[in-house]
């Protein structure tokens, strides 16, 4: 019976959580057949005026029309926010107020290309969150 050294086994489960971490997200990609909702974590290490994020995105949509009208809604918990960044630096930051019943709502219209949306933290953070894309 072979034998592997503990070292073996931890290089090992490095290489598999490093091509997990770093492997390709599959873009949403417009129109939208369906409504999209994924569920993640805020915050993150990267600090921004738009509180902490993750530095690889929650979710891409990809926009392959002149315009595409598309709604964005997240709801959480803690003092969180979404940044959308897209083509030729356009940037959106939208923080959750107590007024709208602490959810974000951000609808848009949208001109084609690729868009990355984060869900921070102004706080620094961590708690669920579910995304929401509509078109």
């Amino acid at each position: 019976m072979k034998r592997f050294s503990p070292f073996f086994f931890a290089l090992m489960t490095a290489f598999s959580f490093g091509a997990v971490a770093n492997a390709q997200q599959t873009p949403a990609i417009t129109p939208l057949a369906d409504p999209i909702e994924i569920t993640g974590q805020t915050g993150g290490p990267q600090s921004s005026n738009c509180g902490n994020t993750d530095p690889t995105a929650g979710q891409i949509v990809r926009v392959t029309e002149p315009f595409a009208s598309l709604n964005f809604e997240v709801q959480s918990e803690g003092d969180y926010t979404l940044l959308i960044t897209g083509p030729n630096g356009f940037r959106e930051c939208v923080f959750a107020h107590n007024y709208d019943g602490g959810n974000i709502q951000a609808p848009g219209l949208l001109n084609r290309g690729e868009y990355r949306l984060y869900v921070g933290d102004r706080k620094g953070e961590s708690h669920p969150y579910t995304l929401s894309i509509s078109q």
